[in-house]
């Protein structure tokens, strides 16, 4: 379904509910800016868990050792 109006954002995170469709949460982020933080949606009884994917990344990113990798200097 296309949006309404465009929204300027470098990377955007969609949420939709199966029993909200076709309507969904939008949550646009820039390249500098910090990912937002997003409930992800679970069958009924279970809660919804709050998702940092910033601090996922993060994780993933020194487990992985990428800067040993990547000469980020290029």
């Amino acid at each position: 379904m296309p949006m309404a109006e465009a929204l300027p954002s470098d990377y955007r995170i969609l949420v939709s509910r199966t029993n909200l469709r076709p309507e969904a949460e939008l949550y646009p982020f820039n390249w500098r800016e910090s990912i937002p933080q997003f409930l992800l949606p679970l069958q009924p009884p279970d809660p919804e868990p709050v998702v940092n994917l910033a601090e996922v990344l993060k994780q993933v990113y020194q487990e992985a050792a990428l800067d040993l990798a990547i000469d980020y200097s290029r």
